[in-house]
C-alpha cells in the first residue's frame, strides 16, 4: 500500500469515527493547560489530572504560582515523574508569564518556547489545544504509531523529522485532530508492548500489520522520501 493511501485512510477513518477528538488533560483555561502539559512530560494524564485541583486552589493563576517558590509548589506534585525540575519550572514560568506576558498564555510558538518548561512538544500541544494551530506534537505515542502505521519512514529518527513527516501530508485543519488521533490511538491501542493488532481499526492499512500478517504489499514511498 503507498503511504499516501495510509494517510487516507487514517483520516478517513478518524474524520468518520472520532470527529471531535480531545486532549484527556482537564483543563479550564489556557493557564491550567500549560501547567498541566509541564506536568505531563514522562508522567500520565490520570496522575496529573489528580494532582491539578489541589495545585490550582492553591495557584490559581500565574501570578500566584509566579509569587511562589519551587519549594513550595514541591509538596503538590510530589506525586508526579520529576517533581523537583517540574516545581522550578512551574515556579519560573508563572513568572515570566506574569511579568512577560501579562499573565496570559502566548500563542506564538516560539513565544511559548521561551517559557521554563517548555520546549516544542509542550508548545505544540498548547498551540493545538488552545489557539487550534497546525501544530503536531510528538511524543513517545506519536513517535511509535506514525512509525507503525507507515505514515512516516524509517529514516525518520528523532521526534521533529516525525513532526514534519506529518504535517507535511496532513491537512492543515485535520492536524490539531490528528494530533489527538494518534496519541489516543498509541495510548489504547497501538501500545508499546503487543500492540492489540486484532481490534484495530486501522490494520487494513498498517505497515505492522502487514508485515506481521502478512496482508496487502509494502507501502510505496511519497515523492521526494
Amino acid at each position: 500500500m503507498r503511504r499516501a493511501d495510509r494517510f487516507q485512510y487514517f483520516i478517513d477513518y478518524f474524520t468518520t469515527n472520532f470527529p471531535e477528538p480531545k486532549t484527556e488533560l482537564v483543563y479550564g483555561n489556557p493557564y491550567e493547560l500549560i501547567v498541566a502539559v509541564v506536568l505531563s512530560a514522562q508522567c500520565t494524564d490520570k496522575r496529573v489530572n489528580m494532582v491539578m485541583p489541589p495545585l490550582l486552589q492553591q495557584f490559581p493563576t500565574a501570578a500566584h504560582l509566579g509569587a511562589a517558590s519551587a519549594e513550595e509548589i514541591l509538596p503538590f506534585i510530589s506525586s508526579i515523574s520529576y517533581p523537583n525540575n517540574k516545581a522550578k519550572h512551574l515556579a519560573g514560568l508563572g513568572r515570566m508569564l506574569t511579568e512577560d506576558f501579562g499573565g496570559e498564555v502566548p500563542s506564538q510558538l516560539d513565544e511559548l518556547q521561551r517559557l521554563p518548561g517548555v520546549g516544542r512538544k509542550t508548545a505544540n500541544v498548547v498551540a493545538s489545544v488552545i489557539y487550534n494551530q497546525p501544530t503536531m506534537a510528538v511524543d513517545t505515542h506519536v513517535f511509535r504509531v506514525s512509525h507503525r502505521i507507515g505514515l512516516v519512514p524509517k529514516t525518520a529518527t528523532t521526534p521533529l523529522a516525525v513532526e514534519k513527516g506529518l504535517v507535511k501530508y496532513i491537512p492543515e485543519d485535520v492536524i490539531p485532530k490528528a494530533h489527538h488521533w494518534l496519541i489516543l490511538h498509541g495510548r489504547y491501542i497501538c501500545v508499546a508492548r503487543s500492540p492489540k493488532c486484532s481490534i484495530c481499526p486501522l490494520a487494513p492499512s498498517c505497515a505492522y500489520f502487514e508485515k506481521h500478517f502478512g496482508k496487502a504489499a509494502a507501502y510505496v514511498p511519497l515523492p521526494g522520501e
